[in-house]
């Protein structure tokens, strides 16, 4: 008995925490790949190493592209979906972050693509295997989002200046491109703060959102409501320091992914070390991996074993 306190003991010492895989929603690629060049083989490959990340499901993000490209890319996605195998992280369905956005907040976006959001609009590109779309709710018909939620699809605000987010499921990687919080007048983020029906995402990566900001939302915004994304770019987790990414050329330094102009592109963290860097700042709780399943109304899969300092010890799944 005493030989299997100890070894429970050390159990606990190994083992400060446990979590489910975790969802990663809105993210462009890793590995070298870019979710809007990659091919059929890419994906499966990039699904197969993310799962022993500690990543059981996937939402591959298309950024702002021509529609031909974004149709494509499209198929070559749902293609890859059809072909995984257990030993994958599981694709849900494509996040459109693109074409829908308004150019006064496009980011890295090319405005070129832009196109007004309306059904007519969105048919050019429509799909079942969008899931998830992020889009400007100022410009957008009222008839579009009853048409995509028609349809099944969550619409998420971003790239916007909306203070109006009725009809709307989600925020995307709130703070960063769009209005901000001010204390006269409306804004995207502030409503994102204080409507209590909406989700939000949000880029920890110590880099998009400064740490006050980060309490601001994890203090006001119910904790069930609070979703961790990456937004994470091909650079991550590989040598790629210059690639084109929405027909920019991106440097990435090894901590941020800039065009030459110093705008962000998205970051270069997948979601575990994002919960390790706000993990170690005390900022992390673990409702915000659960959040995502609740919001995606998708079973908990497997398993990940943290120790004391938010390094991952195990991956069960």
């Amino acid at each position: 008995m005493i030989e299997n306190k100890q070894e429970k003991s050390l159990q606990e010492v190994l083992y400060s925490m446990k979590t489910p895989l975790f969802i990663e929603q809105h993210f462009h690629g890793c590995y070298g790949i870019d979710f809007n060049k990659a091919s059929v083989d890419d994906v499966l490959y990039l699904s197969h190493k993310l799962l022993r990340e500690g990543i059981g499901y996937i939402f591959p993000t298309l950024v702002t592209d021509s529609v031909e490209n974004t149709i494509r890319q499209i198929q070559i996605i749902k293609s890859a979906a059809v072909r995984q195998s257990e030993d994958m992280a599981k694709i849900c369905g494509i996040h459109l972050e693109g074409i829908f956005l308004n150019p006064e907040k496009k980011g890295i976006h090319n405005a070129e693509h832009f196109m007004k959001p309306s059904i007519d609009n969105y048919q050019l590109i429509e799909d079942d295997f969008i899931k998830i779309i992020t889009l400007a709710p100022e410009l957008t018909d009222k008839s579009l989002l009853e048409y995509l939620h028609s349809k099944g699809v969550k619409v998420q605000a971003g790239h916007c200046v909306a203070s109006d987010l009725s009809n709307i499921d989600a925020t995307t990687h709130t703070f960063n491109a769009m209005s901000g919080v001010t204390h006269r007048g409306g804004s995207t983020a502030l409503s994102a703060l204080i409507n209590d029906n909406i989700y939000t995402e949000v880029i920890g990566d110590g880099i998009h959102v400064s740490d006050d900001a980060l309490r601001l939302l994890f203090k006001i915004k119910q904790m069930n409501k609070i979703l961790l994304v990456s937004d994470c770019l091909p650079c991550t987790h590989s040598d790629v320091k210059e690639f084109i990414f929405a027909d920019e050329k991106i440097y990435f330094d090894g901590n941020q992914a800039t065009s030459a102009e110093g705008t962000l592109a998205g970051s270069s963290k997948l979601l575990p070390d994002i919960v390790k860097i706000l993990g170690q700042k005390d900022l992390f709780n673990r409702q915000y991996i659960s959040n995502s399943y609740d919001y995606h109304n998708l079973l908990p899969r497997g398993e990940i074993y943290w120790d004391d300092e938010f390094n991952i010890i195990e991956v069960k799944y």
